[in-house]
């Protein structure tokens, strides 16, 4: 993804001066394990290329010691639930963090409201109910709740019975921030409003952004990875819109320049270009960006941002809000549909998935730290292995993490959806909350559709817009060639067949678009 914040279409690079602005994000114990030195038979492999004075070596520094160990409660953070433009208006949206299922909708107010994602009669999920007069309505027994989660409606109990006290739902407290929907997980203690990060390049006067929302096939730290490693870029996306090459495969740079209990910051760039004019930041629990500020011969400032935030969903899964931005865009980009830009995000997590998720399969399999696993080089891992050693600290925090020398496994498995079933499982598909819009597919992680479209309302009002438009097409491309057989003159004859020829290709594009958007890139490497 690091490829998308110096794409030539999405941001238009006058470079002459660059720097950046550092201050965007404003606000069971550790296991310990002993490390074993596995002895490892690699031949014919040629020793790694060591500076001449002999005493820098490639490999990210190890720090000896104990590990450092600070206080940390996963419960007591904001997490990114969703895009506040994707939430349904009439339907609940069945959402997960860690291994905790919540049902987010709005009420008959408009207000959002999160309850725990089961009913209390008979823990049926309340995601799979309905909106019934600004009430949330289980469609198990048709109990309603309203508000802070009290159950107003039992419609199996006498008229003059009283609701029990005990029939009410848990709730989250939820905030919209920044076109962005935040859940706080804790129940005992206060939300704490200061601690929803904010984000100071997407305040700033015409900076413009496109969001998109991935629900992906791997855990949340490999995707955290994945997303702060730039290294992989011109191979893994070689030619991906032209914005990545492999011949650019190279030594990169790195400055940590701040590491805190809460995650770490620094700059990075080519080693070639002898500068880092990058900076990233990680801030708990997992949002990450990458950041660059370019002065044009005017001596106008332009911000650029890539923005990652990430919810963990259960063990191999996890889901991903991106936003890319600037105050100064390419004019190319106000030609090109917003879709294609989320078309192309798919694409880019395509090309990475079938590594991320073998990457998952071995952490789960090997049950070690990634110390004894990964070969970290200070020329293109050193934000990993800054993420992995923070992992360390707060781990023992978590439900479950992969750290650098800790590890504690998920007792939880990863949770399940299905779709619906039956004869009208096209019909209960309509909404984004039961699988997408009317279409039945198999509900798959590895599928473009469900990763990104049932998520994501422009794409489905795309994909629904284009079907119609290529079947009213195929419709009349038929009906031409028919009146094109049945009329005499040939003047009418090649003016049906025009049309026909024109409407099979206006069907054949629009296919392309459906297919764009719901179907997965296959690439074929090339070697040099």
């Amino acid at each position: 993804m690091a490829l998308l914040l110096h794409h030539p279409i999405l941001f238009h690079n006058t470079n002459t001066n660059t720097k950046t602005n550092p201050s965007i994000i404003t606000p069971k114990l550790t296991l310990f394990k002993t490390i074993r030195n596995r002895p490892v038979k690699c031949g014919a492999v040629a020793a790694p290329v060591i500076s001449g004075d002999g005493k820098e070596d490639v490999l990210v520094d190890e720090e000896r010691g104990r590990v450092q160990v600070v206080g940390y409660n996963w419960t007591e953070e904001w997490y990114p639930l969703y895009l506040t433009k994707n939430i349904p208006e009439d339907a609940p949206l069945g959402l997960t963090v860690f291994d905790k299922q919540v049902v987010l909708f709005r009420d008959g107010n408009g207000e959002l409201q999160c309850y725990e994602d089961r009913c209390p009669h008979r823990l049926a999920k309340l995601s799979e109910g309905q909106i019934v007069d600004g009430r949330l309505e289980c469609l198990y027994h048709g109990w309603q709740f309203e508000g802070d989660g009290k159950c107003v409606k039992i419609p199996q109990l006498p008229a003059d019975a009283k609701i029990p006290r005990s029939a009410c739902t848990k709730t989250y407290e939820v905030k919209d921030s920044q076109g962005v929907v935040w859940i706080w997980m804790s129940h005992k203690t206060p939300p704490i409003p200061s601690k929803i990060p904010w984000f100071e390049n997407f305040a700033r006067p015409g900076f413009k952004d496109f969001s998109t929302t991935h629900e992906l096939p791997y855990d949340h730290s490999i995707l955290l990875e994945n997303l702060m490693d730039p290294a992989h870029v011109p191979i893994s996306h070689d030619r991906t819109d032209w914005s990545a090459k492999r011949e650019d495969a190279q030594p990169l740079r790195f400055k940590v320049t701040e590491r805190t209990n809460r995650g770490f910051a620094g700059w990075w760039g080519r080693e070639a270009d002898n500068s880092t004019p990058n900076f990233l930041r990680f801030e708990a629990p997992c949002n990450l960006q990458n950041n660059r500020e370019i002065v044009d011969k005017d001596g106008v400032t332009n911000y650029f941002s890539g923005l990652f935030l990430c919810r963990p969903t259960g063990q191999g899964k996890s889901m991903l809000i991106v936003r890319f931005g600037s105050t100064k865009r390419s004019p190319l980009a106000n030609i090109f549909p917003e879709w294609y830009f989320h078309q192309n995000a798919g694409k880019v997590f395509e090309q990475d998935m079938g590594f991320l998720s073998s990457q998952n399969e071995i952490l789960m399999k090997e049950k070690v730290p990634t110390k004894e696993l990964y070969i970290n080089l200070k020329s293109s891992d050193t934000w990993v292995a800054e993420y992995r050693k923070w992992m360390d600290k707060v781990g023992h925090g978590m439900p479950y993490h992969f750290g650098h020398s800790t590890i504690s496994l998920p007792t939880e498995p990863a949770v399940v959806e299905h779709a619906p079933a039956g004869f009208v499982a096209s019909i209960a598909a309509s909404s984004p909350a039961k699988g997408g819009i009317g279409i039945q597919y198999a509900p798959n992680l590895a599928n473009r559709y469900f990763r990104h479209v049932v998520h994501c309302k422009d794409c489905r009002n795309v994909v629904k817009a284009f079907e119609a438009w290529k079947n009213r097409l195929a419709v009349v491309a038929a009906l031409s060639v028919v009146f094109a057989i049945l009329f005499n003159g040939r003047q009418w004859r090649a003016l049906f067949l025009l049309a026909s020829a024109v409407c099979v290709g206006g069907a054949y594009v629009c296919a392309t678009v459906v297919t764009m958007n719901t179907t997965n890139f296959i690439r074929t490497h090339r070697r040099l």
